[in-house]
């Protein structure tokens, strides 16, 4: 399908991933409206580049000559799906957009197509790819799932040598595309309700995934026991490992010094690199070590690439610091998967000074992920002094009997845990009081709850 010149129209453009690819359409040449249900930071940066957002569904957004994208929380009942429907327009799922974009690179010898995948880790690995490239003016196109905070973007069209994209397993999608290089950070139990037998439909599907290009450079983490079972099973692909174990690429002598991170890249047992980090987690470490192994894969001349390792601050929503008030340091973070918050909360509790309290504000994300990983969310809070449960925000799921926060706080037995009710701003009215001096405080979750750092901040700002 051309790009250039043709009319596309995202429902729920607001959507980060959404969003990153109505930006690279325009950037490409297109012609790009869409719908959202509210305005919001995505909204803003989409209309800041001329991108037409009308705030509400209505079936007049919708002509015939356009390309329909949906994401996939739309429901049928959506007057603009209804609308594109008697219209006769096929409406593409997001994923078929990211093809239809990747294909111009992974049909091109002089290009490269870089997919980053896996259960944590992609938003940031993928992330810090870009930035690298951008940093050391390789001129990158990419599309990934979150900002980069520096260059306030999620997704670019700059040429056509390098696309490094976040591709998306939980629905599937993966399946779709075929790249150069592909990074494969982690493999474990997650998106249940679309892999309804469990991790062997998740194996499969990234064997599918594989075989559409099946001489391409699968970067893997070989510390990881999902991708361990995933190599013994599909033994022929073009593995190199990285780890902190046995691997071809492994971070050695690892330091930490409060908010800092050093390690040695060894490749094949010769050191060949050092790294430095101003980020924090053995996680961000595989992160770094995986970025750095796809880049000496490429061919990159790392000289010029070392440097920026240690000015990336991390992806928007990725332990990123959101407020300082009163002593109080406000983190956000995304993870919404029982390893994702006992990697994030592990990092905190080394980092932190021992005076000060660790405090977790959780919101679960999904009746489905709650219900189905309930034993092993209640066993990721460990390293908190205190944690908070707010309501699970549903991303349009239908409530399952049972499966509730209130509940889900009361099985917390042992646990300082408090549950509150109600919508953010109600939330922020009822924690600010619990708050003491010098507290460090991490939201942690997929939905609206990184609105709640700003808003304890505005009830300091209501105290004073």
């Amino acid at each position: 399908m051309e790009i250039v010149n043709k009319k596309f129209h995202f429902i729920a453009v607001g959507g980060v991933g959404m969003s990153a690819l109505a930006k690279y359409l325009t950037q490409r040449g297109a012609l790009v409206s869409g719908s959202d249900i509210q305005e919001s930071k995505y909204t803003h940066l989409l209309e800041d580049i001329g991108v037409k957002v009308y705030i509400g569904h209505d079936k007049n957004n919708i002509s015939e000559d356009m390309i329909i994208v949906a994401s996939s929380a739309i429901r049928q009942s959506n007057p603009e799906v209804i609308r594109a429907k008697e219209l006769g327009l096929k409406i593409y799922h997001r994923s078929d957009i990211l093809k239809m974009i990747s294909d111009e690179f992974s049909k091109d010898d002089n290009s490269l197509f870089i997919g980053f995948s896996g259960t944590h880790g992609k938003t940031t690995t993928s992330g810090l790819c870009a930035y690298l490239l951008e940093k050391a003016n390789y001129k990158p196109s990419y599309v990934v799932g979150g900002i980069i905070p520096e260059y306030n973007t999620n997704g670019t069209y700059n040429d056509k040598k390098y696309f490094i994209a976040e591709l998306d397993e939980s629905d599937g999608t993966i399946q779709k595309y075929s790249t150069d290089i592909a990074v494969i950070n982690n493999m474990e139990e997650d998106h249940l309700d679309y892999y309804k037998n469990g991790f062997s439909d998740i194996v499969e599907t990234f064997n599918k995934f594989l075989s559409n290009k099946p001489n391409q450079k699968v970067i893997i983490n070989n510390d990881n026991k999902g991708n361990i079972e995933f190599i013994n099973q599909y033994p022929n692909y073009n593995y190199i490992t990285f780890g902190i174990n046995e691997a071809d690429y492994t971070a050695k002598n690892i330091k930490s010094k409060g908010f800092e991170t050093e390690f040695d890249v060894y490749y094949k047992n010769n050191k060949i690199d050092t790294i430095s980090l101003c980020v924090i987690g053995m996680h961000n470490v595989y992160n770094a070590l995986a970025v750095y192994s796809v880049l000496n894969e490429a061919k990159i001349q790392m000289k010029n690439i070392n440097r920026y390792f240690h000015t990336f601050t991390g992806m928007g929503r990725r332990f990123q610091k959101v407020c300082e008030f009163n002593g109080i340091k406000i983190y956000d973070d995304y993870a919404h998967h029982p390893s994702e918050i006992q990697t994030t909360l592990n990092s905190a509790k080394n980092a932190k000074e021992q005076n000060k309290r660790l405090i977790a504000v959780f919101q679960p994300h999904r009746y489905t992920r709650l219900k189905s990983l309930w034993k092993e969310f209640t066993q990721s809070f460990n390293s908190v002094d205190k944690l908070i449960v707010t309501d699970v925000y549903s991303a349009s799921e239908d409530k399952i009997d049972g499966i509730n926060s209130e509940n889900f706080a009361k099985s917390l037995n042992g646990n300082d845990c408090t549950y509150i009710s109600g919508t953010m701003e109600q939330c922020a009215k009822k924690i600010y009081p619990m708050l003491k001096d010098n507290d460090i405080l991490i939201t942690l979750g997929a939905g609206d709850i990184t609105k709640l750092g700003k808003l304890l901040e505005q009830e300091y700002k209501k105290a004073i």
